[in-house]
């Protein structure tokens, strides 16, 4: 680049070259060159929620009569822009950086202040007409803004998350009413042990996603209260009292959240617990989307060769070298982001564990962490859910012939015939080579009708047995 490509920007550490297009200035120049950690920009969403904060405060700054109504016209446009995602090619700094956010905090002030010239039409860099830090960040803090946005991105990205939840347990429940009069054998420790439905297994699926479902609905609850107004540690230090009063109403207009500014504003600037018990929620679905993914992958294995009672949507050829593989890559993709939900997670509980005294310096790796985990949780049911779960189908023949040659099979009797009796049964079907059916006819101890009814769907999904 040529010098006319640059310009010279000034702070308290000496003086700095700065693209001359860049609607970033000084201080975010010095980021770029601070931290070049993850390679990985800061999520869209905390970004959005950032103009969201810096509207709230723009607004309740003019309402004090701080500036005319053509540069707060500037500035608020510009905040809408940041909320929209139109300025999010200018917040360049690094997702990981020191500081507590305060290199995300002052992106967004120099990108907003730039935006703002530029709609005043105004050079880039003319600070004297319009100010990253005297005029955007006035009666504000990084302390204050950043885990305001956070909370903000959070609920947003909680309630997108909740409505995929819903649509995948809808889908199990679909497949529970679908699959009710289809008998199966029920297995524990992988060994069989008494029949049941596979409607009665999608059941169950359904249910652990609807726990995950109320856990995410209640848990934003947990979000609402923010710490906006309380500057540098929740002190509220310069800044007006009727500002600290006022700016939360206008968050909450803004973004239709039912916010509510924090009575311990010292404890909601330097404690990040609500953050981890917000991952925690998502770690309980991160389990539930592991074991259940796993458990269809199991009952689809084989076909031949496996268990083979459910078949999944082939998506794709499973091997370079054996034809005619179908893998259930759907989920083992959704068992990776389970696990690393998880492991987010536990970064994220350790980041929160990690701040000292008045402010937790890790705030960055906890936002990351977060809304990370949050738009991978929502791709991953959306997965399962779309390309996987709805397009189940029950192999019911080879269900029938798995309860026809189970010991599991015997268990449904025991109340007809006694234990030592269906024992005999059973041993009797495996010497022989019989069915179970068969073994318990020739027994004497009971009618085919009689067995049959003992194995039907309504009678494995009773509640206790009955005696006929």
């Amino acid at each position: 680049m040529s010098p006319g490509d640059f310009r010279t920007e000034s702070d308290l550490l000496g003086s700095l070259q700065v693209p001359a297009a860049a609607l970033y200035g000084i201080h975010t120049q010095r980021a770029l060159q601070n931290f070049p950690l993850s390679g990985r920009r800061i999520n869209a969403h905390l970004i959005h929620a950032y103009g969201f904060v810096k509207q709230a405060c723009a607004q309740t700054i003019f309402e004090l009569g701080n500036w005319d109504e053509q540069r707060f016209g500037a500035l608020e446009q510009a905040c809408r822009e940041m909320s929209e995602g139109l300025l999010d090619q200018h917040i360049v700094v690094d997702a990981l950086q020191g500081g507590a956010g305060t290199s995300t905090n002052m992106n967004v002030n120099e990108v907003l202040a730039n935006r703002a010239l530029q709609l005043l039409g105004r050079p880039l860099a003319d600070y004297e007409t319009f100010h990253p830090l005297n005029d955007v960040n006035r009666y504000q803090s990084t302390n204050d803004t950043y885990p305001t946005a956070l909370r903000i991105a959070a609920i947003d990205l909680l309630r997108k998350l909740e409505r995929t939840v819903t649509t995948l347990v809808d889908s199990f429940q679909r497949k529970e009413h679908e699959f009710a009069n289809i008998v199966k054998v029920g297995r524990t420790q992988l060994q069989d042990a008494v029949l049941t439905t596979l409607g009665r297994s999608m059941g169950a699926y359904a249910e652990a996603f609807a726990r995950d479902r109320w856990r995410i609905y209640k848990c934003e609850e947990r979000l609402r209260v923010v710490p906006l107004g309380g500057t540098a540690i929740g002190t509220g230090l310069g800044a007006p009292r009727q500002y600290i009063f006022r700016v939360v109403d206008h968050l909450q207009q803004i973004t239709g959240m039912g916010l509510a500014r924090a009575e311990n504003l010292i404890d909601a600037t330097q404690n990040a617990d609500v953050f981890v018990e917000v991952s925690g929620i998502l770690r309980a679905l991160s389990a539930n989307l592991l074991k259940i993914s796993n458990d269809l992958r199991l009952l689809a294995s084989g076909p031949h060769a496996g268990i083979g009672e459910i078949s999944l949507p082939p998506r794709q050829a499973g091997s370079s070298i054996m034809p005619g593989k179908i893998n259930p890559v759907i989920p083992e993709a959704v068992g990776q982001a389970a696990l690393m939900m998880q492991g987010q997670d536990q970064t994220l509980t350790s980041a929160a564990s990690l701040g000292n005294l008045e402010l937790n310096q890790f705030l960055p790796l906890v936002a990351d962490c977060l809304l990370n985990n949050l738009e991978l949780a929502r791709h991953a049911c959306h997965l399962f859910e779309s390309l996987c779960v709805r397009g189940i189908e029950a192999n019911s023949d080879q269900c029938r012939q798995r309860v026809d040659g189970a010991t599991a099979t015997v268990t449904a009797i025991v109340d007809l015939v006694g234990y030592e009796a269906a024992q005999q049964i059973a041993r009797e079907a495996e010497s022989t080579g019989c069915s179970i059916r068969d073994a318990a006819i020739a027994s004497g101890l009971l009618t085919g009708e009689q067995f049959d009814r003992a194995i039907a769907p309504e009678a494995v999904t009773s509640l206790g047995s009955r005696r006929e």
